[in-house]
């Protein structure tokens, strides 16, 4: 074989080695490996397609997905690498890695065990996350755990079990302050993009808040997709001190940090199979806070027909779960209940929302209403939580820093801190989307909505997405512009069209 070998810890060569090549293949999170069928390796292996294989470099190994191929695409002597095996394995060109089956994976016996109704206790689900943490388990072995927890729901204990095996299984921040705000939104919402104004409120008025916020998964905006639009989001841990030491607070994507990794990976499958449960959503929740050393949370819980929580029964379960985890963690939470019923702000889309957020920060008289005031509303539930403002005085001094210029003087130190203010960029295609009847607007599906925006090319294309016209009960004219589709390229603009055209009720009128 060419190139440099991998070899074992004691130095001898590694058996079944074989040259690594890179195609430039994103299976985005998936470590996935392509051989022969034929090759040496996979017929005395006994390797089939859609086996899990362990790879090794000289340094790393993970475990991959092996799809086979036949003819010549692939030479007998080469394996072609995902770009997330062959960014975990470290390797340059040239380079070979060896080949074989994984060892047994004894955590799954006791995902086994759950899904026949027995209850859990703390060293199985550290060993199953763990294991998840590694990159030992499929989408497969995924969704059999995220299945098992929802079929027969944690109790309060195994909820307690799963939320510090995930705390445990990465990094956690400590800071000296002795009140670390945070905030958490349970989502469903398009456009709901409050954390940067609440972030620049709270630390505005001299309390702690470290801030690590996600990138979208099936959403067309993250919170760090938003702000990377307005200042480097991808900061190491020391930088994200460094800016907290100065200002007192952060908008950063908490992917570049080691917090709570099994979180990520769970609900990119819980997502993608659409599945929630309520003891995996609150070990997700809280689980960040606690690792990125929260001492007080407030969560925004939307309720709606087509919010994530759709009915006042499940938030008020969840809400009595969260705070009682947060509790035995020492974790002091409140959560708060909002209105889920048609998105939030104006515009759905990194850019898009970004240019909302500054219009918030900045007291525009054009700004939307319903985005300031529940930032008020939130940032003042956090400064109560935190004693900084007396009972039923939050939302006064939070209303206070915003309109005398202190937060968004605040966020713009903060962006300067992260490594420069940026001005979001702006779509190069615009098409309105039209009423095709007079009337007033009984409903905006959130689900739907956001999907539209993503077909436009949100989050990816930065400045993709759409702006909304109008809110439920507004009375519009047959013709008058609904929302403003925004793109990139013909192509997606046709495309977002296109789906637009097949659910007209996306935006539903009825005449009164």
């Amino acid at each position: 074989m060419n190139g440099p070998h991998p070899t074992y810890v004691d130095g001898s060569p590694a058996a079944n080695s074989i040259r690594a090549r890179r195609l430039g293949i994103d299976t985005r999170y998936e470590a996935v490996v392509f051989m022969h069928k034929e090759c040496q390796i996979c017929r005395s292996e006994g390797f089939t397609a859609h086996a899990r294989v362990l790879l090794r470099s000289k340094n790393q190994q993970v475990i991959a997905t092996l799809y086979q191929v036949t003819g010549g695409l692939i030479g007998h002597d080469e394996a072609i690498l995902s770009e997330p095996a062959w960014q975990r394995l470290e390797l340059t060109e040239g380079e070979s890695i060896a080949v074989s089956h994984p060892a047994p994976l004894d955590s799954l016996s006791h995902i086994r065990s759950l899904i026949y109704g027995n209850q859990l206790g703390e060293s199985a689900f550290h060993a199953i996350i763990g294991d998840i943490v590694d990159g030992q388990y499929s989408d497969i072995h995924l969704s059999s755990f995220l299945t098992a927890c929802a079929a027969r729901p944690l109790d309060h204990n195994e909820v307690l079990a799963l939320t510090h095996a995930m705390v445990e299984a990465g990094d956690r921040m400590a800071w000296p302050a002795g009140i670390i705000a945070d905030k958490h939104s349970v989502g469903g919402l398009p456009g709901n993009r409050t954390t940067p104004i609440i972030v620049a409120i709270v630390a505005s008025c001299g309390i702690t808040m470290p801030k690590t916020s996600s990138r979208a998964i099936t959403s067309p905006a993250g919170t760090a997709d938003t702000m990377e639009t307005l200042a480097p989001v991808q900061l190491a841990t020391a930088d994200i001190r460094r800016v907290v030491e100065c200002e007192g607070g952060c908008v950063v994507w908490g992917g570049a940090v080691n917090l709570s990794p099994a979180d990520d990976i769970l609900i990119r499958v819980e997502r993608a199979i659409d599945l929630d449960s309520e003891g995996q959503m609150i070990a997700s929740i809280l689980s960040k806070k606690i690792a990125a050393g929260a001492t007080h949370l407030v969560i925004d819980l939307p309720i709606g027909p087509t919010a994530k929580v759709r009915s006042d029964q499940a938030a008020q379960a969840l809400a009595a779960g969260l705070a009682s985890v947060g509790d035995a963690f020492g974790l002091k939470t409140k959560v708060v209940s909002a209105d889920g019923s048609e998105p939030v702000g104006r515009g759905i889309g990194p850019a898009l929302e970004a240019r909302d957020v500054l219009a918030v920060l900045k007291c525009d008289p054009g700004a939307p209403a319903d985005l300031r005031q529940k930032a008020i509303a939130l940032a003042g539930a956090l400064l109560e939580l935190t004693n900084f403002a007396g009972p039923n005085q939050g939302e006064a001094v939070a209303a206070q820093a915003l309109d005398g210029g202190r937060a968004w003087a605040k966020f713009q130190r903060i962006c300067e801190a992260q490594g420069g203010m940026r001005t979001p960029p702006t779509s190069r295609q615009q098409r309105p989307i039209l009423a095709e009847q007079s009337g007033r607007v009984r409903a905006i599906d959130n689900r739907r909505i956001g999907r539209l925006a993503k077909l436009a090319g949100a989050p990816d294309d930065k400045a993709a997405g759409l702006d909304l016209h109008v809110r439920v009960g507004d009375r519009v004219e047959r013709g008058q512009p609904l929302c403003t589709v925004h793109a990139d390229a013909p192509g997606e603009l046709a495309y977002a069209f296109d789906y637009a055209a097949a659910n007209r009720d996306i935006i539903s009128i009825f005449e009164p």
